[in-house]
């Protein structure tokens, strides 16, 4: 693992901890918009933004290292970088080998049709699709039973959809809005924030996204924690000019999902 030494700079209240003096070295991959890569390895986008002013805050300078989506953890816990970026979830999973700031934004449960659904009531007697993997998808299965169709990725679910062979499909509401603003794709389609019914426990307590860090480095912990707070008027403003609904800039109080 790298050495570590303290990065203070005299104008900074208090010291935080980094691999590097001085450094903030910051794991990213191309995840617009939340985190977007330019050919010369530039980054920009709303988690860059945050740790930008973060670091700002702490007399720090961002190293950026563009990696592959995994890789990017991997360099945190190895030690190789101080943060990972790009719209990660706080899981318990994570929990255990790496710090996690307080919440940035919600990663929450979207809704996609040609008629605006945007309740789990509206989805029974209809042929519904979704992606594997996302918490929803056992609780949606126990509701619609064969009603409900899995399907590899969300671009084969979009086809489906599109193609009128499902009537709703329930998707992780931030791809598809950015995915329909920037690309063109979803045509003719609604994209709505899931309504809270407890039947589906991600639609009352969507999943939450934050910085990820050294597991205890609790300097560096203590500041992203607290440029967060700072910065939470600036991330809904952000949010909103990219198309999402301000709603995914109401986090709430800190929780990991299992």
């Amino acid at each position: 693992m790298a050495s570590v030494s303290s990065s203070f700079a005299a104008d900074c209240a208090n010291p935080v901890t980094t691999i590097t003096e001085g450094k903030l070295t910051v794991a990213a991959y191309d995840y617009p918009p939340f985190t977007a890569v330019s050919s010369d390895g530039k980054i920009s986008g709303i988690d860059p933004d945050i740790i930008e002013k973060a670091a700002k805050e702490n007399c720090l300078e961002v190293v950026p290292l563009v990696m592959d989506p995994a890789a990017t953890i991997q360099a945190v816990v190895a030690g190789k970088a101080d943060v990972a970026i790009g719209s990660w979830n706080r899981t318990e999973k994570r929990s255990k080998v790496l710090g996690i700031s307080a919440p940035t934004y919600l990663d929450p449960m979207g809704m996609f049709s040609k008629d605006g659904v945007d309740t789990v009531e509206a989805l029974i007697g209809k042929n519904v699709g979704t992606v594997q993997g996302y918490l929803w998808v056992p609780e949606l299965q126990t509701l619609l039973g064969g009603k409900l169709k899995l399907y590899p990725t969300a671009v084969a679910l979009a086809q489906d959809l599109e193609a009128g062979r499902i009537d709703v499909g329930v998707d992780a509401y931030n791809y598809g809005v950015y995915v329909q603003k920037t690309s063109g794709g979803y045509k003719g389609i609604a994209i709505k924030l899931a309504q809270p019914d407890d039947r589906v426990q991600a639609s009352i307590t969507p999943p939450q996204a934050g910085l990820l860090y050294t597991k205890g480095n609790d300097s560096l912990g203590k500041a992203l924690d607290a440029s967060v707070a700072k910065q939470h008027d600036a991330i809904v403003e952000a949010l909103e000019k990219v198309g999402f609904d301000k709603k995914v800039g109401d986090v709430g109080e800190p929780r990991l999902t299992k």
